[in-house]
């Protein structure tokens, strides 16, 4: 049973300078749940109950919001804030959290690698990128593991992208899988030339992997970057045995792109009861005012 989590969370978030010199990028809220908390939230549905944190110098406040804040509770409290003295207390209850520092940031793979004391070669675990929120309140990591579990292989989360979008991403090499929506990965290369990608389907930020993943980063040399690329040992599981790919068919946002981040707060706030009666008719007086002509855009309002 899959029950451990690894979020690394080390990056230094320098697309949201200014305020990422002092503020997580991690933290920065999608309407007001900070993203890191988006994917405690989705660990806890999914009963993976303990979350490694791989943080790095300067981080410790994503420690620090999951953690009682006993002055605030009493304060909240006493002004009979029932409502979000709950919210603050439950934050300590979602998972258990634990951390540990990269030193330095030698690639996502070995990021990965920093987590072997804490899960051991001998289990599987989840690992969520902090700058891909899935859908809130979906069930897609809790159907990834299943299909780990189901078939005993690694598998990672697909996402079909346009040909131009590869070099972005990795890419995987697929066949049909055993199941609708599951792909068959026999091979990974990591940011193709569009010319040369194998196929439309680009890993993102959801894995469940054997603890055998260790020994692979360990022995893996440097790749792309001269960083340890988890691609490059997936790709050597693959070259194995084909691992799974489960096509993403939910919303998801890379809040680690400013306009990504602005999207996942306008849908966000959208689907909120308290935000989007007044929310909606904002943003067609807005848009109103960018067809007329009222409001400067710096570039073509049809762009």
């Amino acid at each position: 049973m899959v029950s451990k989590a690894v979020l690394p969370v080390a990056g230094l978030g320098t697309r949201f300078l200014p305020v990422t010199k002092s503020v997580p990028k991690e933290l920065l809220p999608v309407v007001d749940t900070p993203a890191l908390q988006l994917l405690i939230e989705e660990c806890a549905r999914c009963a993976l109950d303990d979350v490694l944190l791989v943080t790095a110098m300067g981080k410790s406040s994503m420690e620090d919001h999951f953690d009682r804040r006993l002055d605030l509770e009493a304060e909240l409290a006493a002004k009979g804030k029932d409502a979000e003295l709950a919210a603050v207390r439950d934050l300590a209850g979602l998972a258990r959290i634990h951390s540990t520092r990269q030193g330095e940031a030698l690639g996502l793979g070995h990021a990965v690698l920093q987590a072997k004391a804490h899960v051991g070669v001998d289990e599987s675990f989840a690992v969520l990128l902090g700058d891909d929120i899935v859908d809130p309140g979906s069930d897609f990591l809790q159907r990834m593991i299943a299909v780990h579990e189901r078939t005993g292989r690694p598998v990672v989360a697909l996402l079909e992208v346009q040909p131009e979008q590869a070099s972005m991403y990795g890419i995987a090499t697929v066949e049909p899988g055993e199941q609708p929506g599951e792909h068959l990965i026999s091979g990974l290369v990591e940011k193709p030339d569009p010319a040369d990608a194998p196929s439309n389907l680009a890993v993102i930020g959801r894995y469940v992997l054997p603890g055998t993943i260790f020994s692979v980063l360990e022995d893996l040399p440097p790749g792309r970057g001269g960083e340890i690329q988890l691609t490059d040992a997936l790709e050597h599981l693959a070259a194995d045995e084909p691992i799974v790919g489960l096509t993403l068919d939910v919303p998801r946002f890379d809040t680690g792109d400013r306009l990504g981040y602005l999207q996942a707060n306008v849908e966000l706030a959208l689907r909120r009861a308290d935000l989007a009666p007044a929310l909606v008719p904002w943003l067609r007086e807005l848009l109103h005012r960018i067809d007329d002509g009222d409001l400067d855009v710096a570039g073509p309002a049809d762009a």
